[in-house]
């Protein structure tokens, strides 16, 4: 087992408490509207970054692509999310909120020009643009909101968290309403409220201090071993999960659906999912994070299977329940990725995040050449077994991040 330093790693999360509160600005604030703003920020920001999977068969369509582009366009999304440890990295150096705003407005501008893109070479540029606008939203955005906390960490992340979910749901739909209505090129007025947003950050979004060039280095050894664990769960969950918003819109039109239906499906499973998001970080700072892993990786698997046998109404249902357990898991691990480096908190966000889901699409580019143009059912198998290799990684974490 690794040996680690109980008295050290004590004093590193102290003198980043101690530096936090010296930091703290001097000006009143408002938490609760600070939070509800950064929640706002977060909803946008995924609406942008995530829209594109509810209307993908008419992108396909459009680019005259076949099906088993669908993984290689989403893994192109995301696999710019895997920069995000990198920069979260830099963002502890440089404090602040400008990595904030400036992802917000790389995010919406990216989003902005899916419907613009020429090319299938074209749209896959466009898509990492909007990965590296989400990587540099993210870290700086969740540990600012960590400050926001006090003592409820796990529910104000859930709760900022609930913004990128309720944003990842609604414009889905939306998108497939503008596309059906309006045609894929007027995807742009998507990206509207975001600039009006922008310059309310500057106030919203807590300025973090920045880490000197000479504090704390990071034990990259003592963080070894449930860093590996970490990044294997979320991975293999962000895999699970891309290849269902990826997967779901395809077999709803290979089945003769609309374009609209298959999109609100996602929004179904997206938006009921805030539930589990909220539920998930209340009940990590209740009963302990390890609980809340397992749970959500065992409902996943049996709740994923389904998706390839039922029809009608039973596929929103299933949608319902499958977003609740998916993402009850989502404030937990962010907030383990924090623990571990607690010298370098927006690092830990970005490595339970970002990098998990850079893993993530990786996997489902390789799904998406397996996958057959005709049959899905051995896809939804295939991502229901992913979900219970989470529960020997739940397990694994040490007992003190839990």
């Amino acid at each position: 087992m690794l040996q680690t330093d109980p008295q050290a790693l004590s004093a590193v999360a102290v003198a980043e408490r101690t530096r936090e509160a010296q930091a703290a600005p001097a000006a009143k604030t408002d938490p609760r509207r600070d939070l509800l703003g950064m929640s706002w920020a977060h909803f946008l920001n995924d609406c942008a970054a995530n829209y594109m999977t509810g209307i993908l068969p008419a992108v396909l369509i459009s680019l005259h692509d076949p099906i088993s582009m669908a993984g290689v366009l989403v893994a192109a999304l995301w696999i710019g999310q895997a920069t995000q440890p990198a920069i979260g990295w830099v963002a502890d150096r440089v404090g602040g909120r400008s990595l904030v705003i400036s992802g917000l407005l790389l995010s919406s501008i990216g989003g902005a020009l899916i419907g613009l893109a020429p090319s299938t070479w074209g749209l896959i540029l466009v898509l990492i643009l909007i990965g590296l606008g989400n990587s540099c939203f993210h870290p700086q955005a969740l540990a600012g909101v960590r400050r926001l906390g006090s003592s409820q960490k796990g529910l104000s992340t859930a709760t900022f968290l609930v913004g990128g979910e309720l944003g990842r749901g609604v414009w889905p739909t939306a998108a497939g309403l503008i596309g059906v209505g309006l045609g894929l090129h007027e995807l742009w007025i998507l990206a509207i409220p975001a600039v009006i947003t922008a310059p309310f950050l500057l106030r919203w979004a807590p300025s973090l201090p920045a880490k000197a060039a000479g504090g704390t280095p990071i034990r990259w050894r003592a963080h070894a071993r449930p860093l590996a664990f970490l990044v294997g769960y979320r991975g293999v969950q962000s895999f699970a999960t891309f290849g269902l918003i990826t997967f779901i819109p395809i077999l709803w039109h290979l089945r003769g659906g609309s374009l609209v239906g298959g999109a609100s499906i996602i929004t179904t499973m997206l938006v009921v999912g805030v539930i589990g998001n909220l539920a998930g970080g209340h009940l990590a700072d209740r009963i302990g994070r390890r609980p809340v892993l397992l749970l959500s990786a065992l409902a996943s698997a049996a709740l994923t299977v389904p998706f390839a046998y039922v029809h009608g109404f039973w596929l929103w249902i299933a949608a319902a329940a499958l977003g609740i357990a998916i993402f009850s898991a989502i404030a937990p691990s962010i907030l383990i990725g924090q623990e571990i480096f607690p010298e370098n908190r927006s690092m830990g966000s970005g490595i339970a995040l970002g990098l998990g889901n850079g893993v993530g699409a990786l996997l489902v580019l390789l799904l998406g050449f397996w996958v057959s143009t005709s049959d899905l059912t051995p896809t939804f198998w295939a991502l229901a077994g992913a979900s219970l290799i989470c529960v020997p990684l739940a397990l694994a974490f040490p007992k003190s991040l839990m």
